[in-house]
């Protein structure tokens, strides 16, 4: 019994030591950042430890919250010369565990957050860009732009907590991709602190500059695994003039294929936003969040939310045409046509409300993949199918951003099943789904990245000599692995 004992005491220390920093290293770390910038009491720490899903929990010596881009590169010199591990985070609004520490680590971990770098630190309306620290908050960011009549356009669920430095380094999508492109195509310039603590000033507003490698693209969608972004200089672009918003319902997937066929051929650039609902999903807000009720006259199995934003003022004229013509040639079953603001966020907050409704909905099994467009249809109907087969009852949660082939393909425990029983089985699922999405020529992550949960996916879809080439660059700018060490590799 003993010994026994003498083991447990053994393994209870070990658990420990990666919590501990040296007197010198913390003393190093306040003289960085300031003590306001340095968080170790445990209550202030707690937030910064669960991820918003609570698939992954961390522990942590301490938080870093650096006001300016010297004390940032000051606090990762100390980390560097100390050998602690540095996890770079925003607003902590990820879904794949890329934003918190380890568990169990070998070397004391610390969190690096931006929520004091959050200043505009140039706005330039007449070269359609803004400079923002990575600490901004998206919506901040959004409504910056606004005052001068321009438009910043990355548009998420999140957008009132998450932070553009948490965005760029997971090369977030949203609802705009398919007129704006991801946040990769809205980036200009960055700041960076590699991992030795260097800074890399790459921030020009320049559309055109062919002077070798364009470093940016390391960083971005690289989820702080290759040093910690401090500021960026984006892209803005012309306010629409007028805006118009239906959701419409349609009898199936392939028929929400078609109808954005004929949205791109018949709007063009106008069309802003084309998303796919299914009626589970839709049941599951109605249900679960307060003051939302059932858009249409007659409930729906599929449904799209789509939105155009014009330079003009004909906006609602061409939807209304466009709707028209739909309902016509039969592909458009019925709908609804914002009439005001108010019925517009009406109905976009359906659409924001799926994750939070599914969530309270019971346990989740959630995918974030993408295809081909015209592969969409295949892809839900051979994914619903293999996870039928392997989970009787399961409930299929499938929605997104269809104009971009970007589908949540997500699954619901059924209604008779326990939940840690059904969640035992997110790594068979989820292969099986993967398999599929990798056969129809998709991604396994269209924009939520890949962080802790898809390592394994990583190397067995990108393996070969893609993830060498990506573990090269990892090794030549952090050879000691110290940046958000255990994303995206093993």
């Amino acid at each position: 019994m003993r010994q026994k004992g003498r083991k447990t005491c053994a393994a209870m220390a070990a658990a420990s030591v990666s919590d501990k920093l040296s007197s010198d290293a913390l003393a190093a770390l306040r003289d960085a950042v300031g003590p306001a910038g340095l968080v170790t009491d445990e209550t202030e720490l707690e937030p910064h430890l669960t991820e918003w899903r609570g698939l992954f929990r961390g522990r942590a010596a301490a938080l870093l919250l650096p006001a300016s881009t010297a004390a940032a590169a000051a606090a990762v010199r100390v980390c560097a010369d100390n050998g602690i591990g540095m996890v770079p985070q925003g607003g902590n609004t990820g879904l794949v565990g890329g934003a918190i520490p380890a568990s169990t680590a070998a070397r004391p971990e610390v969190i690096i957050g931006a929520s004091r770098l959050n200043r505009v630190r140039n706005l330039d309306a007449a070269n359609y860009t803004i400079t923002v620290e990575a600490g901004c908050i998206l919506a901040n960011l959004q409504a910056a732009a606004a005052e001068v009549d321009r438009l910043f356009p990355l548009s998420l669920g999140a957008e009132g907590s998450c932070q553009i430095g948490g965005n760029i380094s997971c090369n977030a999508g949203g609802i705009n991709v398919l007129r704006y492109g991801n946040t990769r195509d809205l980036v200009l310039g960055l700041e960076v602190v590699l991992p030795n603590g260097d800074v890399f000033d790459g921030l020009r507003g320049l559309r055109k500059d062919n002077t070798g490698y364009d470093l940016k693209h390391l960083f971005i969608g690289a989820e702080g695994t290759l040093g910690f972004i401090t500021a960026a200089t984006c892209k803005l672009f012309q306010q629409p003039r007028s805006t118009a918003t239906a959701l419409v319902g349609v009898a199936d997937p392939a028929a929400a294929v078609a109808l954005y066929d004929a949205a791109r051929s018949r709007l063009g650039d106008s069309l802003v936003a084309f998303e796919l609902i299914n009626r589970l999903a839709l049941d599951m807000v109605l249900r679960h969040i307060p003051g939302c009720r059932e858009p249409l006259e007659r409930p729906r199995d599929w449904h799209i939310l789509m939105e155009l934003g014009a330079a003009d003022e004909d906006a609602s004229r061409r939807l209304e045409d466009f709707l028209a013509a739909g309902m016509t040639s039969g592909l458009i079953l019925d709908g609804v046509v914002a009439q005001s603001e108010r019925q517009r966020a009406d109905l976009w907050h359906l659409r924001h409300s799926i994750s939070e409704a599914q969530k309270l909905d019971g346990a989740g099994i959630k995918h974030d993949v993408s295809v081909p467009v015209s592969r969409v249809d295949e892809l839900i109907r051979q994914a619903s199918a293999a996870a039928t087969a392997h989970v009787p009852g399961i409930r299929v949660v499938a929605f997104g951003h269809i104009g971009d082939g970007n589908i949540h393909f997500n699954l619901n425990q059924p209604v008779d099943m326990e939940r840690q029983a059904f969640l035992s089985q997110w790594k068979p699922v989820s292969r099986e789904v993967h398999d599929i999405v990798a056969a129809l020529g998709g991604s396994f992550s269209a924009e939520h990245g890949v962080g802790t949960l898809k390592r394994d996916d990583l190397a067995r879809y990108r393996g070969g000599v893609e993830l060498e080439l990506m573990r090269t660059l990892k090794t030549a700018l952090d050879p000691a692995g110290l940046m958000n060490p255990g994303k995206l590799f093993s």
